[in-house]
């Protein structure tokens, strides 16, 4: 690859570059609804009217994403940061797989199919239940249903994670009569047997990440797999109960379910079977991939692994080779800011806590999980509860560490991700929201103290909003929703609000200006930040937001 040049015009600043990514801090159009603006944040205010400040796109295709209507999501905004480009990202590549029939051509679809109509065994759909898009779309699971009954697939089992995060939080009803219809039309002639088999919440079952809670992983291997979890006749009467039980349960939160008929459950995994896992996204699927990929586990008493054929719907670590088999191949991103840099000679310190420590390491790098040459990488783990008890989260202890490494000297550029906006956003607890937005302004404000002894420079983004949008909002009003107790409605979704950019540098040697850039999206933050370390960005680069010299 080439190198990068050093700028003539300015040589870089004396301290480091820090990139502070606020997870899920974006920019609200209602007052009401915005706790980023409702929350106490006088460094963010300053850095408002004192720094060089503009707002970009995070969401829709300014990110690789099929359409403006798509939210922005930690995956996609990381790899938009780290790599400086535009790629077209899982949603728009499975849609487009499916639509022109390739991915229906690939070995591994005719593989999976195969198997299944040999053995006359069932062919296994396990994913998130929603057409959020961030991680999965029932859409492509109901054209694969579809496909599977054209070429003789006699018996489907689906097993549903319940979502209530990139949709609204207690929306689940309106997909389960969506797909009940869906499973009535293609069962009507009596050809097939496809049905529901086991589900869930996704925070509550099988889509753990970043090791943080194998115990989800654990609750959905003994609903999908082993059958065993509270049995219901169907899966709407099962998600009436549960709320029943625990009045104001989220859909992300619901207990595991399975599905009998005749008192016994109707899709367990068993030897023989074929196995789909059709979210696109690789964060949340790497350990249920594991579970079933894995001769030997220590993380759960998983018991033998089922002799099934798996695949993902997409590669989910490009480097692992994780999984062995998948139906889409994913955006190869190639020459990140990272790479660049460490060919450059520029060492560079990467923090977050377990929540976000893969986006601001493996996705940054391109969904690579191995370091370049001049990286450290640091995780704070993360605590095991609900983000809602506890919305400091690790900020404190992650600023400690960004505030050494600004001190040591030793670090010419610097990323930090404060996962709280988004993490806690998601809990749709608004209380709880606004502690988490108060606790990075504060982190932030320690960097920007520490950055003026140092005379380093801050570039201060986010990869995505969330707690700038907390409340359900009419559609065509913009005003907010109540519920029938005159109370606002919490969304739990991410938001398809800009972000801020920002670029603090106290000493003034940069002399950064804002430059006149069109359609400016958080991928020019790499082109920013490389510019602000004194070199010049690649010509294919998304062009920096300020100038400088």
């Amino acid at each position: 690859m080439e190198q990068l040049k050093k700028n003539e015009a300015f040589s870089g600043p004396e301290g480091p570059v820090v990139l502070v990514i606020m997870d899920g801090v974006g920019i609200g159009k209602n007052p009401d609804s915005d706790f980023v603006k409702i929350a106490n944040t006088p460094n963010l205010d300053w850095l408002r009217e004192n720094a060089v400040y503009s707002e970009v796109k995070a969401h829709g295709v300014a990110v690789g994403l099929p359409d403006d209507g798509d939210m922005g999501n930690s995956e996609v905004g990381h790899n938009a940061i780290g790599c400086g480009r535009v790629f077209e990202q899982g949603a728009a590549l499975v849609g487009a797989a499916i639509e022109s029939g390739s991915m229906y051509e690939g070995a591994v679809w005719q593989e999976l199919v195969a198997n299944v109509n040999a053995k006359e065994s069932a062919l296994h759909f396990i994913g998130l239940f929603s057409d959020g898009n961030v991680h999965s779309n029932i859409n492509h699971l109901e054209a694969m249903l579809l496909k599977a009954k054209e070429q003789g697939v006699k018996k489907a089992r689906v097993h549903p994670l319940i979502d209530g995060r990139d949709v609204p939080p207690t929306s689940v009803l309106e997909y389960v009569e969506r797909f009940d219809a869906f499973l009535a039309a293609i069962n009507s002639d009596g050809s097939v047997d496809y049905a529901v088999a086991s589900g869930g919440g996704r925070m509550n079952i099988t889509m753990d990440r970043y090791d943080a809670d194998w115990s989800m992983v654990d609750r959905g291997w003994k609903a999908h797999v082993k059958a065993e979890a509270t049995p219901f006749a169907t899966m709407k009467e099962a998600i009436e109960t549960f709320r029943a039980d625990k009045p104001g349960i989220l859909d992300q939160d619901l207990p595991a379910f399975v599905i009998e008929r005749d008192g016994a459950p109707v899709g367990p995994i068993v030897d023989g079977d074929s196995v789909i896992f059709f979210n696109f996204r690789g964060d949340r699927s790497l350990e249920i991939t594991k579970a079933f990929e894995a001769d030997e586990i220590s993380e759960f008493d998983r018991g033998p692994k089922p002799d099934v054929i798996y695949a993902g719907m997409m590669q989910y670590d490009g480097d692992l080779g994780v999984p062995e088999k998948y139906l889409v191949t994913p955006p190869a991103i190639d020459r990140t800011m990272s790479e660049y840099l460490s060919n450059a000679g520029v060492k560079q310190f990467a923090i977050s806590e377990t929540q976000k420590y893969g986006h601001v390491t493996y996705f940054f790098n391109g969904n690579n999980s191995g370091k370049f040459a001049t990286e450290t990488w640091m995780e704070i783990p993360s605590d095991v509860c609900p983000f809602e008890d506890a919305p400091v989260m690790k900020a404190v202890e992650v600023t400690d560490e960004v505030v050494k490494a600004i001190e040591s000297g030793e670090y010419e550029f610097i990323r930090v991700n404060y996962p709280n906006g988004d993490m806690v956003g998601h809990t749709g607890v608004f209380d709880a929201v606004k502690t988490a937005v108060e606790a990075v302004d504060q982190g932030v404000g320690r960097i920007m103290e520490a950055l003026k002894k140092a005379n380093g420079i801050m570039v201060c983004s986010a990869d995505h909003g969330n707690s700038d949008d907390m409340c359900e909002l009419d559609k065509k009003t913009g005003e907010l929703k109540l519920d029938e107790n005159g109370k606002r409605k919490p969304k739990t979704a991410h938001s398809l609000n800009p972000v801020p950019a920002i670029v603090f540098d106290p000493s003034g040697a940069a002399k950064a200006r804002a430059a006149d850039v069109a359609d400016a999206g958080i991928a020019n933050l790499a082109a920013t930040c490389i510019t602000l370390l004194g070199y010049e960005p690649p010509a294919d680069y998304t062009p920096s937001l300020v100038e400088v010299g």
